[in-house]
């Protein structure tokens, strides 16, 4: 007799999930590796890297909330929705939903301090994306630290995510991270 399948998320939102994790870490890293280099070819390099990947975030995000709201996410584990504590659930929640915002918010106000410098985006050299917003030295400085602060904050979001999941599946071992482990 075999045990019981787990309800787990979809391989398209696996999927998404894994990649956009990816990306969000390694734009954050990108982004502060640059912010210190001095001026060069190797710096605007990777400036545009940056800004493609935060474009690309930006529509994976678009798709992932696409899936999500057309998409209902397996029920919790019946052991976990019996144990966790109503702080620990209003926290689960929370996560998600800033963390969602914040999928927006980063790309969204580093394309509007792009734009607001005067430093058009072109999609990974080829497509030219329009401004968000007039050049404006004002603003830029504004949205530079807009765009800094959500990082940060989505950072910290991402950090409090993955030390709950390591905390379900090393100490309470109650199977939540099996719904979103990729290949199972």
């Amino acid at each position: 007799m075999t045990a019981p399948t787990r309800p787990r998320y979809s391989a398209t939102a696996i999927c998404l999930h894994w990649v956009l994790a990816v990306a969000i870490v390694s734009a954050f890293a990108v982004g502060l590796y640059v912010e210190d280099l001095p001026f060069s070819p190797q710096k605007l390099k990777l400036i545009n890297w940056h800004k493609w990947a935060g474009v690309t975030i930006l529509a994976l995000s678009v798709l992932r909330l696409a899936w999500r709201l057309t998409h209902r996410p397996p029920a919790l584990p019946v052991q976990v929705s019996l144990s966790m504590p109503g702080w620990q659930m209003l926290a689960y929640h929370a996560t998600h939903h800033l963390m969602y915002a914040l999928f927006f918010i980063v790309p969204l106000a580093g394309w509007a301090y792009s734009s607001a410098k005067g430093f058009p985006i072109v999609w990974f050299g080829v497509l030219p994306l329009p401004d968000l917003v007039g050049k404006d030295e004002a603003l830029a400085a504004l949205l530079k630290e807009v765009h800094a602060l959500a990082a940060f904050a989505l950072m910290g979001l991402v950090a409090l995510h993955v030390a709950a999941a390591l905390k379900h599946h090393l100490i309470d071992r109650d199977g939540l991270l099996d719904r979103m482990r990729p290949g199972r």
